[in-house]
């Protein structure tokens, strides 16, 4: 395959505007080629951007494009993009994949079932800061604990704190996967949540066990007005401390390196990939869990 990949873009939202749109119409394998919004004039709005064309439903857009990204809400994204994976069509999701587990386990089954490639959009796993303190940390070994917090007031204001759907599922869902696949990654699967609470202010308090024995705990807000916010993941073992923080690679460019790695899947017809769909259905597992220990 040495043409690009025709790509059509299912949201027009702060984060498609910012992240998604322009990292496709810029990368030299994708071509920005349709946009579907909820809101038309958002679609042609950004598809103007970016010269692309404007769908009047996901199904026109699915009909011109060899794969989809989504930055859509979970229950929006999960119904659209099952569809798009039966109909043939690669996908780049956002986290979480699904609203639900079962609209997640559907959405894996369609992807297997088509034989598609998947990604999904846990932005820092794509940094090269991550992955070279990943690996060391895989290389010294000995990690028995580790904690997370991860605290912002976007809720509260900036361009996401005009999100119904954040607002409704707040940290939980938003925040959560990143930080759980970044626990998760470091000391071993997520085996269980021992507890989770959250106040009234949305502040979440969560401890995780893992595979092998470690635990790790996280400190978690969407609604907590601190500049600069703070996200950082401190693990800790025989051989000390190591601090992960979120500074260095920009969105933009750790989008830019999931779409380098997107279109080596698709052009090899390699389907398996760390962060696949089946991560977000492990994640989307978690989530659940740690909802139902809060009674959520």
């Amino acid at each position: 395959m040495d043409e690009q990949l025709r790509v059509g873009l299912i949201g027009a939202g702060p984060w498609a505007t910012n992240v998604h749109a322009p990292g496709i119409a810029d990368h030299p394998g994708t071509r920005l080629v349709s946009v579907w919004a909820r809101k038309p004039e958002a679609a042609a709005k950004l598809a103007a951007v970016h010269g692309a064309d404007v769908a009047s439903t996901p199904d026109e857009l699915l009909s011109t494009v060899d794969a989809v990204a989504f930055a859509v809400p979970p229950e929006v994204q999960s119904e659209i993009a099952t569809r798009a994976a039966g109909a043939g069509k690669h996908v780049i999701l956002e986290k979480p994949i699904a609203a639900t587990v079962d609209d997640a386990e559907r959405l894996v089954a369609a992807v297997e079932q088509a034989g598609v490639a998947s990604l999904v959009l846990l932005t820092r796993r794509y940094a090269p800061e991550t992955k070279e303190l990943l690996a060391q940390l895989h290389r010294t070994g000995g990690w028995t604990g580790a904690d997370a917090q991860w605290l912002s007031g976007a809720l509260v204001e900036g361009p996401y704190s005009r999100s119904p759907w954040r607002h409704e599922r707040g940290a939980l869902h938003d925040l959560g996967p990143h930080v759980f696949d970044l626990l998760d990654v470091t000391l071993g699967r997520i085996t269980d949540v021992i507890a989770a609470t959250v106040s009234a202010a949305g502040v979440w308090r969560l401890i995780f066990a893992h595979e092998g024995g470690a635990t790790s705990s996280v400190t978690m807000s969407m609604s907590t007005p601190l500049t600069p916010s703070v996200a950082e993941l401190t693990v800790y073992g025989e051989h000390g401390h190591r601090r992960l923080s979120t500074g260095g690679t920009s969105a933009q460019d750790c989008y830019t390196l999931l779409l380098d790695d997107f279109v080596a899947m698709v052009r090899s017809g390699t389907r398996e990939h760390p962060l696949d769909v089946r991560r977000g259905l492990h994640l989307q597992k978690v989530i659940a869990l740690a909802g139902e220990k809060a009674g959520r």
